[in-house]
């Protein structure tokens, strides 16, 4: 209550004071005779909600713009230094990790962008494995790691912008992908799931915790039918459908006699 008293008595003094004060992206505006006159405190309280929504949207834009840039094909890297180095390094701006074929180390971001002359050094080697857990890629993002014909490896965990549509790409790493995890990522549904179909040399697969897919029992069962070779790991097969059936159950029951 004192909090609310005390927010109604600053904003009684800005209206009382004949200038309307908001932070941020406002600015004072002194209304003017008959303008004046004819606001309300309702309008005032309004005008402020409106800022603040317009703040919002600035911000939310921002973000959009900043994963659009994130997401960039590195083009003139891909030009001079070949689609290997030029996947590498796009993972590594992401803040993720990369391992190159016959190599043991996983090379990663220090968090001073200062890696592409490490890179270098394996130009004509190929990546095997991308470690791109929690990295903000998304299907625009992926051209980078499509080029990645060699890729044996992918991790996608917790990435907040891989969907559906993302996984209606990774066909073109059929021939080569073997691991995949999707662990996580909040935007994958049933409807992509269906679309690794393509993927049938995967010898591992995860896809716990997508919170998207209704039912992850039954979407278990369907993806190992569909990937028969491929360890998928998950949810339980009895997951969702043991609940269901207890709910069908309690709906049956006979009624108890009084």
């Amino acid at each position: 209550m004192a909090a609310r008293r005390a927010f109604l008595h600053r904003v009684a003094l800005v209206w009382n004071g004949g200038t309307r004060r908001t932070s941020g992206l406002s600015r004072a505006v002194a209304p003017e005779g008959s303008q004046r006159k004819g606001k309300t405190l309702l309008q005032f309280l309004a005008d402020r909600f409106y800022d603040v929504e317009a703040l919002r949207e600035y911000l939310f834009q921002k973000r959009v713009s900043k994963v659009h840039q994130e997401n960039r094909s590195f083009t003139l890297i891909k030009e001079r230094y070949g689609p290997y180095i030029a996947g590498a390094y796009f993972i590594l701006k992401q803040g993720g990790a990369v391992k190159f074929q016959g190599k043991e180390e996983w090379i990663r971001s220090k968090g001073h962008g200062h890696f592409l002359l490490k890179l270098l050094s394996f130009q004509a080697v190929p990546v095997e494995a991308v470690d791109a857990s929690d990295c903000a890629i998304n299907y625009e993002g992926l051209d980078n790691l499509l080029a990645l014909k060699e890729l044996q490896s992918l991790s996608l965990q917790r990435c907040p912008h891989v969907d559906d549509w993302c996984l209606s790409r990774l066909h073109q790493l059929a021939n080569s992908l073997q691991e995949l995890s999707l662990a996580g990522c909040p935007r994958i549904s049933e409807r992509g799931l269906a679309c690794l179909h393509h993927l049938q040399n995967l010898r591992r697969l995860d896809i716990s915790d997508l919170p998207a897919v209704s039912n992850p029992g039954l979407t278990q069962i369907l993806v190992e039918e569909m990937l028969p070779n491929c360890e998928v790991l998950g949810a339980e097969w009895a997951q969702g459908l043991k609940s269901g059936l207890e709910e069908q159950s309690r709906g049956t029951a006979s009624p108890s006699c009084a």
